[in-house]
């Protein structure tokens, strides 16, 4: 066998699903995941209906597959943070912390797509809901976790109020706006994690 012309095979095989996912993911992230149908998005990943089914069963299977890859890129997040800070918890909540402010002032986001897709499938029977779930649970823990690593008082508590902030500073940015919005996002996690500091 051939192990070079296999790979390239694979590869060129895996093209089609690459692109569908790319154009789907911008589609769904841009308008929204109703408002987009599998024609909208066969055509932005220049492909058709049937190469999209052969690769997803349905629309809503694309759409878990969206949001796994979604969470996968929140993972590599979580691991920079501990490369940049070995051994310091404390410094990786910061830094999760300064991501998401920079991330609620960008003008260019419209939020976390986990969220929104919760928003939009309100279905609990839909495939994407569990993806949606086990993601906010493990960030909830990751949390919890450098809280109390970092000696932080109740990191339950402290993970619930960081999260409850960013999902705040979320909605007002697709509210209101981002004027100022990552600097208050910023001051006001600082300030909470503060009040959870060892004596």
């Amino acid at each position: 066998m051939n192990l070079v012309n296999t790979t390239a095979e694979a590869q060129k095989e895996d093209a089609p699903r690459a692109r569908i996912l790319t154009a789907a993911g911008e589609l769904f992230y841009r308008h929204g995941i109703r408002a987009v149908g599998v024609e909208a998005i066969a055509q932005a990943a220049r492909t058709n209906k049937m190469t999209l089914y052969r690769h997803f069963a349905s629309k809503d299977e694309l759409v878990a597959e969206y949001l796994r890859q979604a969470a996968r890129g929140a993972d590599v997040c979580w691991e920079r943070f501990e490369k940049s800070y070995p051994g310091d918890p404390l410094a990786q909540l910061r830094a999760w912390l300064r991501e998401m402010a920079g991330h609620v002032a960008d003008s260019g986001e419209r939020g976390c797509p986990l969220v929104n897709a919760a928003v939009e499938l309100p279905e609990k029977s839909h495939p994407a809901r569990r993806v949606i779930e086990d993601y906010k649970i493990a960030q909830r823990a990751r949390l919890v976790g450098l809280c109390g690593e970092a000696r932080l008082s109740e990191p339950e508590l402290l993970a619930d109020e960081l999260n409850l902030l960013l999902e705040g500073a979320r909605v007002t940015a697709q509210s209101v706006g981002i004027d100022g919005l990552g600097a208050r996002l910023l001051r006001m996690g600082e300030a909470v994690i503060a009040l959870h500091a060892p004596p």
